[in-house]
């Protein structure tokens, strides 16, 4: 289980992106966090975009990992 810090930083860091993927018409939720892997489901438009990977990991993991250095991987759970 993460520590508080590290879900407030995790959360602090999709509340930054969140406002891009809502304009693509999409959203993102944060699942959990376990043993430094962030889980998140793509919602709406990102869940069935051909770029999605790209953007989980350019964009929502590379955000995640400046708020939460130790978290290790940001995995979409479809």
């Amino acid at each position: 289980m993460a520590s508080e810090e590290i879900k407030n930083n995790v959360e602090k860091a999709l509340e930054e992106i969140r406002p891009f993927l809502i304009s693509d018409g999409g959203n993102i939720k944060l699942l959990s966090i376990e043993d430094e892997v962030v889980k998140v489901q793509l919602e709406g438009a990102c869940s069935g975009c051909s770029v999605n990977q790209m953007t989980l990991k350019n964009g929502v993991e590379a955000t995640i990992k400046k708020y939460a250095p130790e978290i290790k991987e940001v995995i979409n759970v479809a």
